[in-house]
């Protein structure tokens, strides 16, 4: 059955399709036949109950430079009435407009299908939802209190800290067990975030990498080590860090099995988790996974393949 997808995301102009996530799933939807929307989500409205936003059709191409051709003009499309599926693929950062298009996004249940799910999205923030699974997690302190933070490096020497709410490796800082620009860090860190942050001992196994593990509807699809670029700690490809083929340890498999049964009850079709060491969870990532690209690329599997089949199931 070809359907009617619509596609919530940044500027189709600025991707790096080698390895965008959302520009494979499109590609994958057309092979299906589906018509592929684009709209900005600064577009979306809510009027008489009805949400719409301003899309336009557009077909995309795996040619570097020339990914992407408009298949005519922009115009207000009703989400309920004219569509089947909404990709809610913008990037982070989760803060208020990110909040506030998913609840949007929410008042479509029942007529259109949102993948992930708006409401659970809202309520499983990667650095938050992870704490319903604290028993695969290193040492984790959530806070804004310095006081908490000095007897936390005692107990553990050397500490990441990192903004809650954060995306892509950004404003992650390694503090030094002498606690050296660690004032001077909650300082910036207060000054810029309203919410805690996360602060956990550092872990040296990240040298080794730090795995992202793709989950479909809450079955494990494949998974990526990602190794820190030269002069790095942090292995998040968006800060240089590189990928190479990974299998799953017994520990991740455990970690998958836990989470599984949640992701799908929730509506989490597209779930990214990132373990490190092969034991520690530290993100469960719902807003825009990302890493499918590089999965299919080492083990000649189909993620998008994978998600449009569990998305054409829920319909």
């Amino acid at each position: 059955m070809a359907l009617q997808v619509a596609v919530q995301m940044d500027p189709i102009e600025t991707i790096g399709i080698a390895g965008d996530s959302s520009f494979a799933l499109m590609l994958a939807a057309q092979e299906r036949a589906h018509t592929v929307f684009h709209y900005d989500v600064r577009t979306l409205s809510w009027e008489n109950g009805r949400i719409t936003a301003w899309a336009r059709p557009l077909h995309v191409r795996r040619v570097e430079g020339d990914h992407f051709e408009w298949q005519g003009e922009a115009r207000r499309i009703d989400l309920g009435k004219d569509i089947d599926v909404v990709l809610m693929r913008q990037d982070p950062p989760f803060h208020l407009g990110y909040i506030s298009a998913a609840m949007l996004l929410d008042r479509l249940k029942g007529e259109t299908l949102v993948v992930n799910d708006p409401h659970w999205v809202i309520n499983s923030p990667e650095k938050m939802f992870v704490l319903d699974f604290a028993r695969f997690m290193p040492p984790t302190l959530v806070t804004r209190n310095i006081a908490d933070v000095r007897p936390f490096m005692e107990q553990h020497g050397a500490v990441v800290v990192k903004p809650l709410h954060g995306n892509g490796g950004k404003a992650i800082f390694k503090i030094e067990a002498d606690g050296t620009n660690l004032s001077a860090l909650f300082e910036v860190f207060n000054q810029t975030w309203p919410e805690p942050h996360m602060v956990q001992p550092f872990l040296p196994e990240v040298a080794e990498g730090d795995k992202r593990i793709v989950l479909v509807d809450g079955v494990v699809t494949g998974a990526i080590n990602r190794k820190p670029g030269k002069g790095e700690f942090r292995s998040n490809l968006a800060q240089g860090g590189f990928a190479e083929k990974a299998d799953l340890t017994p520990r991740e498999e455990e970690i998958c099995a836990a989470l599984g049964p949640e992701l799908k009850k929730r509506g989490l079709v597209f779930v990214g988790i990132d373990v490190i060491g092969g034991k520690w969870l530290t993100e469960i990532n719902v807003t825009s996974p990302t890493g499918i690209v590089a999965i299919d690329t080492f083990n000649g599997t189909d993620t998008p393949a994978l998600i449009w089949d569990a998305i054409e199931a829920k319909l």
